[in-house]
């Protein structure tokens, strides 16, 4: 399956990998590729430039935002939420259109400092922005509510942890499913929440994530939902 990767920051290069691990092929999109190839320092994270990066990964390719979409069966929106919906705009909602768009970004705002707060939060969500900007795009929000590292490989977390899937569109959210389980999540660790509205909810979970993440001083962790629920 071909895959567009919109972000080139730590969390779609982890996409991307696993997905190229996994025999698809995969497309990093980016603003300008000539741009991105030629940062030669490390980002504010200190991640490697994507340049230094795609050297050890030359099977993964880097093209424009709309260049990638629309070569892509599915594409993952893998971008800061401040800026996904520009992000989007520049891909193309032709490009889009009828596609599966996993969104496993967050509305994080920075405007107050830190930590973060949600923009929008309560009443609606960045997912549920996503679908009525792009209504013929399938959207399906999953994996915003973990590490980059844990999305790809949930053993990396012992024990029994959760990852959930929120959209409107049925067929897309089997397919994002089946994703997930070729990540090595397990199907009863799969929830489905329902429609794209339930994306608030798992949005939500970013203020307690990053407290959790101050406190015990590094993200190997994730949530677990005990109890009996029908499996994804």
């Amino acid at each position: 399956m071909r895959f567009a990767v919109l972000g080139t920051g730590v969390v779609g290069r982890t996409i991307a990998v696993k997905l190229a691990s996994l025999g698809h092929e995969v497309v990093i999109g980016t603003r300008d590729p000539k741009t991105t190839l030629a940062r030669a320092e490390p980002d504010g994270y200190g991640n490697p430039p994507f340049s230094a990066w795609q050297h050890e990964n030359p099977q993964v390719r880097l093209a424009t935002f709309a260049e990638a979409a629309a070569g892509a069966d599915t594409v993952v929106n893998a971008t800061a939420g401040g800026v996904a919906l520009e992000i989007l705009a520049a891909a193309g909602a032709e490009n889009l259109a009828g596609k599966v768009l996993a969104d496993i970004a967050n509305p994080l705002d920075f405007s107050g400092g830190m930590p973060p707060s949600l923009d929008p939060v309560n009443t609606d969500s960045l997912g549920e922005q996503i679908q009525r900007a792009f209504p013929e795009a399938k959207v399906v929000k999953t994996l915003n509510t973990m590490n980059a590292s844990i999305m790809v490989d949930p053993s990396q977390v012992p024990g029994e942890h959760t990852v959930f899937v929120s959209g409107n569109d049925a067929e897309a959210k089997q397919a994002v499913t089946e994703l997930l389980a070729s990540f090595g999540w397990p199907r009863p660790s799969i929830i489905d929440l329902g429609d794209i509205t339930t994306a608030r909810g798992t949005e939500m979970l970013l203020p307690i994530w990053l407290r959790l993440y101050s406190t015990l001083g590094h993200a190997q962790f994730n949530f677990h939902i005990a109890g009996a629920y029908p499996a994804a």
